[in-house]
């Protein structure tokens, strides 16, 4: 016997034909749709945004590293630096220069480098290239002058900010001594010769160890906030060994260094 049906329930009939919308489907393609009088419309689809995770702009893991007939300074040591300054804290003796020269690859400390998503231990000279770490104070600079340093660096590193260079000749109160040799400068402004360099160069990490050292106080306040422009650079790395005389650098990360009786 067919089914009656009531008023009620057929007016309710005729208003759902009357919708345009008919039920959520998926197509081929996996979009989700709705059906329009026979039209297929994408739906909007609202999904929640995925964290950001930011990579280290080097990571080091299981770092060791002793003197000959020394206790060991790093022993498995793991850390990861970001972008921006890094201000590298300890005590004397702790490892802080022995720290850089081991990021730099200079001294041969075994474990793992990273930096930038390059491997020491697999493309050393691809690691070195991103890497900025020189003593201006080194003997093989002494016949240069500073505008000859900086050109020096420019070769190495494809990235340098001339720009940038000249505003921190003018910083430092270099600009007099451009055309002197590094030995015919005294101890700050042989330094100041090589922070304006290290500060343009664009690589992904750039070594500063005590670079407040020997600086009259212009000088020193003008370091301080040429790092603090720096501090949440996205993509430079400064990990800068605080030390001697430096002022506080507004945005700075710390890296602090456990005390060691061996040498720094």
């Amino acid at each position: 016997m067919p089914r009656r049906v009531g008023p009620q329930a057929v007016a309710l009939d005729q208003s759902l034909r009357a919708i345009s919308i008919r039920p959520i489907n998926i197509e081929s393609s996996g979009k989700r749709v709705v059906r329009r009088r026979g039209r297929v419309v994408p739906a909007t689809v609202r999904r929640m945004p995925s964290p950001l995770i930011i990579a280290p702009a080097l990571q080091v893991r299981k770092l060791s590293f002793a003197y000959p007939d020394q206790a060991p300074l790093f022993v498995d040591w793991n850390a990861d630096l970001a972008h921006g300054v890094t201000l590298l804290q300890g005590d004397i003796g702790s490892g802080k220069t022995t720290l850089l020269r081991l990021l730099a690859g200079e001294l041969p400390g075994s474990g793992e480098l990273t930096l930038s998503g390059r491997r020491l231990g697999d493309d050393p000279e691809g690691y070195r290239r991103n890497l900025c770490w020189f003593n201006p104070r080194d003997a093989a600079f002494d016949a240069m002058t500073p505008a000859r340093l900086m050109e020096a660096q420019r070769a190495l590193h494809p990235g340098f900010d001339q720009a940038a260079w000249r505003r921190h000749l003018t910083g430092f109160d270099l600009e007099p001594h451009l055309a002197k040799p590094l030995y015919a400068l005294s101890t700050g402004s042989r330094r100041k010769a090589g922070l304006a360099v290290a500060l343009s160069v664009g690589c992904g990490l750039t070594l500063l160890d005590e670079p407040a050292a020997g600086l009259d106080a212009a000088s020193v306040r003008y370091l301080s906030a040429a790092l603090a422009g720096l501090a949440r650079h996205p993509q430079r790395a400064l990990l800068v060994v605080d030390a001697e005389g430096l002022e506080p650098v507004p945005g700075a990360g710390t890296l602090r260094l456990a005390g060691s009786p061996n040498r720094g």
